[in-house]
């Protein structure tokens, strides 16, 4: 795929990860609808500010109407109650899910028709190393992201004769806000995540693996069950 000419939406583009990934598209020379709950946090000069709310039905089915040249769109609003499934807090874990897992559908949804009338595409959605690796701590988190990579392997099948392609990323802790934290030495350059991203878009490929760490993980799943 062809980035320089791309039409792109990304969610969660007012900070962080999300930020990044804009920002590269317009230096490699996309349209890029930079989404956000509130879009008068978008400060990308280039950039459309787009209101979205993943977990609004209406503001969804909006953003689908006002993008509807769109041929790129990347899933990457998210959120981190990382609640434990047995005493944790059951609001924070639905929200993870609600967000991560159903927000991410609910836009897919959305914009795949979008996409497809617009000749086809990509669709990439940030993933997580937890989408594999379940620490009791953050299981509804991990499991948001188990449920997400379900997803994404089962829209490429779906988009596939619609001419659109479907990558997913997963990556460990990143240089952002979500991970202030987490020491320095345990988090990946956010705008070498992006880069990587981009250029798997760009291959058509169905997986980018953005850490030494999500490699690692990767590489053990045929291991024995912890």
């Amino acid at each position: 795929m062809e980035l320089t000419n791309v039409i792109a939406v990304v969610t969660g583009a007012n900070r962080g990860f999300g930020r990044h990934l804009a920002a590269q598209l317009l230096e490699r020379g996309a349209k890029v609808y930079a989404a956000a709950r509130d879009p008068r946090g978008i400060d990308l000069p280039g950039a459309i500010p787009l209101a979205l709310d993943v977990t609004d039905p209406e503001s969804v089915a909006k953003a689908a109407a006002t993008a509807a040249d769109a041929t790129l769109l990347i899933n990457n609003a998210g959120v981190a109650a990382g609640q434990s499934l047995l005493d944790g807090d059951l609001t924070g874990v639905r929200q993870d899910m609600e967000v991560n897992y159903f927000g991410t559908l609910a836009v897919t949804r959305a914009f795949a028709p979008v996409i497809a009338a617009n000749g086809g595409g990509a669709v990439l959605n940030v993933l997580s190393v937890l989408s594999w690796l379940h620490p009791g701590f953050a299981g509804s988190y991990s499991a948001a992201k188990a449920a997400a990579w379900a997803l994404t392997n089962a829209s490429r099948e779906l988009l596939a004769p619609s001419g659109i392609t479907v990558t997913g990323l997963h990556v460990g802790y990143m240089d952002t806000d979500m991970a202030a934290s987490v020491p320095a030495d345990r988090k990946a350059d956010p705008a070498v995540v992006a880069r990587l991203a981009l250029d798997a878009i760009a291959r058509g490929d169905a997986e980018v693996l953005g850490d030494d760490l999500t490699r690692g993980v990767k590489a053990g799943l045929s291991g024995a069950a912890a």
